[in-house]
């Protein structure tokens, strides 16, 4: 486990009573609170930038290659995994 390391913080007095209500509800510090929301919130962030990256390059290749699949062909191809067949993606064109 990596050695932790101590941040400060400053909330309002508000933020910090509902941390504090939320804590004793869920019979935890406060601390535990706010570091389980710190992780919680960077691992959706990070998941939302890889999701963006890779939008972007998909973006790039497309204005570079021109190839492309139409919404109606990736419809047809997740109705059919939502339904359980098994089915190959349908193939990129011009």
């Amino acid at each position: 486990m990596p050695t932790p390391s101590t941040t400060s913080l400053k909330l309002d007095r508000e933020t910090k009573e509902r941390v504090q209500r939320l804590a004793a509800a869920r019979r935890r510090s406060p601390h535990w609170v706010m570091r389980e929301a710190i992780e919680q919130y960077v691992e959706r962030e990070e998941k939302r930038e890889r999701l963006r990256q890779d939008a972007l390059a998909a973006w790039n290749h497309y204005q570079t290659t021109g190839l492309h699949a139409t919404a109606q062909e990736a419809d047809a191809w997740l109705a059919k995994l939502e339904v359980g067949k098994d089915a190959a993606p349908p193939k990129c064109h011009d």
